[in-house]
């Protein structure tokens, strides 16, 4: 399979100003919390097919923030990331499908020294010249995950039945890449 039209040979290294790795997760039951990464590094290596290509992503758990002290403290901690034993979530791709704009991105997402193989269902949102000179490529992705399957089981039961936190956890992901810088000849 080819790879997207507009994107060349090499590695593409990630834009962390115009990119955005979140997730949300079912609260009571009743709403839904949201939280986000700070601290992300990736990479698209594009090859000469989508077999060639792959993507790899470091995600700080650290860097995650919902906007409640509180509830990041409790996050970063033993009952959920436990962000002093386990300081980074991964992702390796490992096969990559799809054509035009609609791709599924199959990889191994590690979480709390526990690997699972996820599926993301990506939109490719094209490449543009900014007007610095600068070319860049654009991705939204998303997949939902089982807490409980990486480890994440805290959980509180809720007097009226069922618990604080859902186990179905969305991951969506908003990335722009930026163009190898062609060598100089």
């Amino acid at each position: 399979m080819t790879v997207p039209t507009g994107l060349t040979s090499g590695t593409w290294s990630f834009d962390p100003a115009h990119s955005e790795v979140g997730f949300s997760v079912r609260h009571a039951g009743i709403s839904k919390v949201r939280g986000s990464f700070k601290d992300v590094d990736a990479s698209l290596a594009v090859g000469s097919s989508l077999e060639d290509s792959a993507i790899t992503v470091t995600i700080m758990t650290t860097s995650f923030t919902s906007g409640d002290e509180n509830r990041d403290g409790h996050v970063k901690g033993a009952d959920f990331f436990d962000v002093e034993q386990f300081p980074e979530m991964t992702f390796v791709s490992t096969s990559h499908a799809g054509s035009g704009e609609s791709y599924s991105i199959t990889g191994d997402l590690t979480i709390r020294g526990i690997t699972h193989s996820v599926v993301l269902d990506a939109e490719f949102n094209g490449v543009a010249v900014d007007p610095f000179g600068t070319t860049r490529a654009g991705v939204t992705a998303s997949t939902t995950i089982s807490r409980k399957e990486f480890g994440l089981t805290w959980n509180a039961a809720l007097e009226a039945g069922g618990v604080l936190v859902g186990d179905k956890v969305t991951i969506s992901i908003e990335a722009e890449f930026v163009a190898p810088v062609p060598a100089a000849v």
